[in-house]
Parts: C-alpha cells; sequence; structure tokens
C-alpha cells in the first residue's frame, strides 16, 4: 500500500485534523467496512506526517486490530520511504522506542527492522541488549549473532562454542531456532533437554478410553470430570477405562494415548498432571494438539476446542491462568474421532507451562 509522493500531497487536506485524531481513526477502523471512509483520509493524515513521527506511528500498534495494522504498517511504510529519501530517519527516537518494553513486542521489533535496514550499525550494536528481551522477536537477532560467532569457535576452540551455543539456547524462544542451536550442540556430542527448554510435563496419568461415537463423547461428562481417584476405573468403551502411569520421552513432550491404550478410533481419554509452584503467579498453558481437547486448571474448565485433524504445532493454543501457590492439577481430555486416514491416527497432545515470553516455568521438586 505505498503510494508515490504526488499522490500522496493530493489526498492531504488543509483542514488537518492532527496526527494523534488521525491515528484514533485508523485504531478504530473494523471488521466489514466500518470506519474505513474515515480511516482513508486518517491515513493519508498519518503518511504525510514528518520522520520525527515515526515512534508515535510504531506506538499506535499498541494492541491495534488487525486491520489498523495494515493500514498503520501502510502508512508507517510510506513515512519510511520519504525519510530515507530525504535521509532524516530519526535514529535516536527509534532506538527509544525499541528500547521501551511498554511497547508492543511486534511494534519494537519493526523499530528495530527500520534501524536495521537504515541505521545497521547502531542496530548490531543495540542488539546484545536484546537477548533476554520480553519480546522473542528481538531476541532473534542477537541469537543470530552469538551463533555466527559459536560457529566461528566449533573447528579452533571447542568448549568455547558450547558455552556461546549454550547461551543462545538459554536465550531463544522461537522453535526454529532452537531445533538449529540443539543440532550444533548435538553435532558437538553435546547433551541437549530440550524438553526440559521448553518446560513440557513428562510425566502424567491417563485413563481411556471412554466413547466418542458419533462425536457426543466430547461434550459428555465423564467420572474423571467429577473426580480424581486414581485408584478406581470405570465402564469404558469396550473394556474397563483405567488410569496408567505414562511419562514421555519424546523432545517435545508428545503425551500419545495411542501407546498405552492401542490404536483406537471413537474415543475419549484424559491425562492428568500436578504441577507445583513456588508462588501465586500469573502464566500461560500452551498446548499443541490435532484432536478435540478441554483443560481444566485446579477444577476450573480453561478452555476447549472441538475439531479434529488439523494439524498441530507447538504452542498452538496460549491459555493465560493462575497459577496457585503449591499444587496445581492439570486435566486434559482428548477426543479422537472416526476418522482413518493414516494421518488421523495421532491422539496426542503436548502441554507446556512458561510465562508470557514463552520461558518455562519449572514444577517446584517440594511436595
Amino acid at each position: 500500500m505505498r503510494l508515490s509522493l504526488s499522490l500522496l500531497s493530493i489526498l492531504v487536506t488543509t483542514a488537518s485534523a492532527g496526527l494523534p485524531e488521525a491515528l484514533q481513526t485508523i485504531r478504530a477502523v473494523a471488521r466489514e467496512g466500518q470506519g474505513n471512509a474515515a480511516a482513508t483520509a486518517a491515513w493519508a493524515e498519518a503518511a504525510a506526517c514528518p520522520a520525527a513521527d515515526l515512534p508515535k506511528l510504531l506506538a499506535a500498534l499498541d494492541d491495534a486490530n488487525p486491520l489498523a495494522e495494515n493500514w498503520l504498517r501502510a502508512a508507517i511504510s510510506a513515512v519510511e520511504e520519504k525519510a530515507a529519501a530525504a535521509k532524516e530517519m530519526p535514529v535516536e527516537g527509534l532506538v527509544a522506542f525499541v528500547k521501551d518494553t511498554a511497547h508492543s513486542a511486534s511494534a519494537r521489533a519493526l523499530g528495530f527492522d527500520l534501524l536495521l535496514t537504515h541505521a545497521p550499525a547502531v542496530a548490531t550494536d543495540l542488539s546484545p541488549g536484546f537477548l533476554n528481551d520480553v519480546s522473542s522477536e528481538l531476541r532473534r537477532h542477537p541469537i543470530t549473532q552469538l551463533l555466527t560467532k559459536a560457529d566461528g569457535l566449533a573447528a579452533a576452540d571447542k568448549g568455547e562454542a558450547v558455552k556461546v551455543y549454550r547461551l543462545a539456547l538459554d536465550a531463544a524462544r522461537d522453535e526454529d531456532q532452537i531445533k538449529l542451536v540443539s543440532k550444533k550442540l548435538r553435532d558437538l556430542g553435546e547433551k541437549v533437554d530440550l524438553a526440559g527448554h521448553f518446560g513440557f510435563l513428562m510425566e502424567w496419568r491417563l485413563m481411556a478410553p471412554f466413547s466418542n461415537a458419533e462425536r457426543t463423547g466430547h461434550d459428555k461428562v465423564y467420572p474423571p470430570e467429577v473426580e480424581l481417584d486414581f485408584t478406581k476405573s470405570y465402564e469404558g468403551k469396550a473394556k474397563p477405562a483405567k488410569w496408567v502411569n505414562f511419562t514421555s520421552t519424546d523432545d517435545y513432550g508428545m503425551i500419545d494415548f495411542n501407546k498405552p491404550f492401542g490404536m483406537e478410533k471413537e474415543v475419549t481419554g484424559y491425562a492428568a498432571a500436578d504441577f507445583y509452584s513456588t508462588d501465586e503467579r500469573d502464566a500461560e498453558i500452551r498446548l499443541g494438539c490435532k484432536n478435540a481437547w478441554k483443560v481444566w486448571l485446579n477444577g476450573k474448565l480453561i478452555f476447549a476446542r472441538d475439531e479434529y485433524h488439523r494439524g498441530a504445532k507447538l504452542d498452538q493454543y496460549k491459555l493465560p491462568v493462575k497459577l496457585s501457590k503449591g499444587k496445581n492439577t492439570i486435566l486434559v481430555k482428548c477426543s479422537q474421532n472416526e476418522q482413518k486416514e493414516e494421518w488421523t491416527v495421532e491422539w496426542e497432545f503436548q502441554l507446556r507451562i512458561c510465562d508470557a515470553t514463552g520461558t518455562a516455568i519449572r514444577s517446584s521438586l517440594a511436595r
């Protein structure tokens, strides 16, 4: 959505409403065209602002809805083009903005990208300070720098290379970088505890199989939703449903119901685990699952999703929760449908507990 400077000058009216009002108008744009007419004029106002106002445009991205974000990014692009042509990029203002963690991660990352493009030496100097930033996006650049450094050390000084790779792994939050660093460490003969790094819950009690015939079992209340008595068994689908202990050995903490219960279809299962927190605190339960699922924390239903085999990925679902001090009981319901294609056989999930940055929160061992 780039406009030529001549067209931009035509769009800008002399009756300026002012940048703050223009940004407010853009942020108010909604689906189904609501606010589009006003946003068009406001966009022209924002896109015509001086280069020094780039940090203000970036700040407007904070908590902006997706449609408003598109408008704002287009305005930022237009102002960037003018600032670059005039060599008026507000480097100091961008540096201050990127350092301010009160702004959204995506806005700060965009500000850093502007610095990388137009003031690369400044961005490179800033980069190491973002190694443990609250934004995983801003961590990516210093981690890349560490990888380059470690790669250069690997042939001459394996020990130092391992230290640098470990530093990069400790800071990494994005799966692609974590996989890359892990491979480099393993290629050097080092052990890597990926499951521990992510904070996956590996030890569970599983109960199955309950019936999910015609996909009705996912909403049916089976005994584990009423009581968690690990000494009991219940009437299940064609055989008793019993609790079994299960420990995952998967790098990504996959909890596979097929392993203890067989390749069942049209079934529902439950998984229970205790997590011990040293304090009451905010956290996120992050789940990956291609089956229908429900999650409870301490008896309270947190969220549910009733769909099947649409793919799974790390941190697919992020569920904000409040951990209690001491024991917290997590219950997962995982339902398998009737499909029999090869790509529908998975009956599994992965679950980890972390903070909002993706940093693992470890369960306390004290009971």
